[in-house]
């Protein structure tokens, strides 16, 4: 009986969150738009988020670049080094990262101040007098959320790429344009298309998690709390889930080669 309640808890979990993601495709993304609000939420969301982004990322290229150093130097191909580094970190490292801190960031943000909003009824004040609270705090955290990881995607990688020539030049000298003319001409397109791609539904289910779990929040401060930390639990989860189903699409489509 146990296993059945925890079973019917995780179905009924789902179907809310699959009504909640077509309650936003059918009234979110129907006129009027919330544009002032829209770019609010773009710019709390991706711009105050790029220091922690650009951090994460510089230290994640240097680490990685001082942890690779010492294999590829006893099998010969030391050379390689800026080729695997900007590689591992275009096609996977950088976005699953820059995802999973996102979702720390912005999914438990998301959560708290929609989950205060709900129990302190501001959302019910919003329906009575006449805003759509829907569109106005839903549909613009989503969108924002789904519009600018891949913008921190992209800087998130270029910045760990600079990291990652930082650590190169630490035991050797390598000047700045050999480094990155290595990167460069050893990346197609199969390595940049589905890698920007995932990050857009990276970004939704960020948004669309932490939406959903902060305006259904419920049982007063505490319930507030719980929202936040279900919100990053989930959209962490979904994250790997949606990384480990694209990397199985790119590779039956033949874009890993």
């Amino acid at each position: 009986m146990a296993l059945t309640g925890k079973a019917g808890e995780f179905f009924d979990e789902t179907g809310r969150i699959a009504r909640f993601a077509g309650r936003f495709f059918t009234m979110g993304l129907k006129p009027r738009y919330e544009i002032r609000e829209l770019l609010t939420q773009c710019f709390i969301i991706g711009y105050k988020s790029l220091p922690l982004i650009g951090l994460t990322g510089f230290i994640m290229g240097l680490v990685l670049t001082i942890q690779l150093r010492p294999s590829l130097t006893a099998y010969g191909v030391e050379s390689e080094l800026p080729v695997m580094v900007g590689i591992a970190i275009v096609r996977e490292i950088g976005p699953v990262i820059t995802a999973l801190i996102f979702a720390g960031k912005i999914g438990s943000s998301i959560g708290a101040e929609l989950g205060s909003m709900k129990v302190t009824e501001q959302i019910d004040a919003m329906e009575v007098s006449g805003t759509n609270p829907f569109k106005y705090l839903v549909a613009t955290r989503i969108a924002a959320s789904t519009l600018m990881l891949p913008v921190l995607t992209i800087l998130g990688d270029a910045i760990s790429m600079y990291g990652a020539y930082i650590g190169v030049n630490i035991r050797s000298v390598t000047s700045f344009h050999l480094f990155f003319s290595q990167i460069f001409n050893s990346l197609s397109f199969g390595d940049l298309a589905p890698a920007v791609i995932k990050t857009f539904f990276f970004g939704f289910a960020v948004g669309l998690i932490g939406c959903f779990k902060g305006y259904n929040s419920s049982k007063g401060t505490r319930g507030v709390g719980s929202s936040a930390n279900s919100a990053v639990v989930l959209s962490s989860v979904l994250i790997f889930i949606i990384d480990f189903l694209a990397v199985q699409l790119t590779d039956i489509l033949g874009l890993n080669y």
